[in-house]
């Protein structure tokens, strides 16, 4: 029995956090820190473009369209960094409002995403309020600053995709 008890103790010791390394987690980690400001942004950014109907991850992906034209779903979710299914799923309403024509591609597996014409007058819509948005955010920054941190962000996007 009190062998049971010691183990017990162990085992409760064992998994109480090490506050240091919470604290250091909570000042040093790159993904908290960016988690928090993509929640920031996004609510900034979301409010702005709000009165055209859409949220910033839906014009994230028009923007996109508008770029290349008709391309695979698989395609898209590379540029994006989504994964397939997160992206299909994104794609369902703007292709239920009629923003998007989703059509099987060469073969059965493939399928082919276009920006129609009702979604690019929503983006032309979208795109004067994100502006502000835009704006608001550049107001806090030099140009340089700015520049720099895109820059940044490129960079630890390719880190992610270093196997």
């Amino acid at each position: 029995m009190t062998q049971r008890k010691y183990v017990y103790i162990l085992l409760f010791i064992m998994t109480e956090p090490d506050l240091a390394q919470c604290n250091l987690v909570a000042n040093t980690c790159l993904n908290a820190h960016l988690r928090r400001t993509m929640r920031a942004i996004s609510q900034l950014y979301d409010a702005a473009i709000r009165p055209s109907g859409l949220r910033g991850s839906q014009m994230t992906i028009l923007v996109a369209l508008a770029l290349a034209g008709s391309v695979t779903i698989n395609d898209l979710a590379n540029e994006l960094v989504m994964d397939r299914t997160t992206l299909s799923r994104n794609l369902k309403p703007l292709e239920r409002d009629g923003f998007v024509l989703v059509e099987p591609g060469d073969d059965q597996r493939q399928r082919v995403i276009t920006l129609t014409e009702t979604g690019k007058q929503k983006l032309a819509q979208a795109l004067p309020l994100w502006q502000e948005a835009q704006t608001k955010v550049m107001v806090g920054f030099t140009a340089a600053r700015f520049d720099g941190l895109l820059a940044d962000l490129e960079t630890a996007v390719a880190l992610s995709q270093v196997e």
